[in-house]
């Protein structure tokens, strides 16, 4: 099966998105910790919300913003050997570490579902804010991995192109 341009741009758009509302989170942590500073030195006030709000959105960035670079070829990589490889053997490690990405979304997929039926039941301590909320941007982001090695993973079967650390996001075939 080909993926076709119109997979990638969806899953790029997407993507897009998220890291949209990563640089927006980047600029609410700041907010918050700056609010939290002059709450607690001019005003000898602590805001616990404020601390747990910062510490919200820096998981959300992090989580929101790792399926754009992986969609990219721009998530961590070491290309000690596949960069010394060329043809099909290239090819094969792409898709072999395509497939080790794809499996490690499904097992942290797995393990957030175990992990949430009981935790879901309950609220962070200062916000209130239901636990299932607050890993909803973990699990987004591990989800668009997934299906963003999935379609790279299949498109590098297919005998498509995907970018390695390039610019763009288009699967060529």
């Amino acid at each position: 099966m080909m993926f076709g341009r119109g997979v990638f741009r969806l899953l790029g758009a997407v993507s897009t998105l998220g890291l949209w509302l990563g640089m927006g989170l980047l600029f609410l942590i700041t907010a918050l910790i700056v609010l939290q500073v002059v709450a607690r030195n001019l005003f000898n006030l602590g805001l616990p919300w404020a601390d747990e709000g910062a510490r919200f959105c820096g998981i959300a960035l992090v989580y929101l913003c790792v399926p754009w670079l992986a969609l990219r070829g721009r998530h961590i990589a070491v290309d000690l050997v596949s960069a010394r490889l060329t043809g099909g053997w290239r090819r094969g490690l792409m898709a072999l570490t395509e497939l080790a990405v794809l499996g490690f979304a499904g097992i942290v997929l797995h393990g957030f579902s175990a992990f949430l039926e009981r935790a879901a039941k309950f609220a962070t301590p200062a916000m209130g804010m239901p636990n299932s909320i607050f890993y909803a941007p973990a699990v987004a982001g591990f989800v668009m991995l997934g299906l963003i090695a999935l379609a790279r993973l299949l498109t590098l079967l297919a005998g498509g192109a995907v970018e390695e650390s390039g610019e763009g996001f288009e699967g060529r075939v």
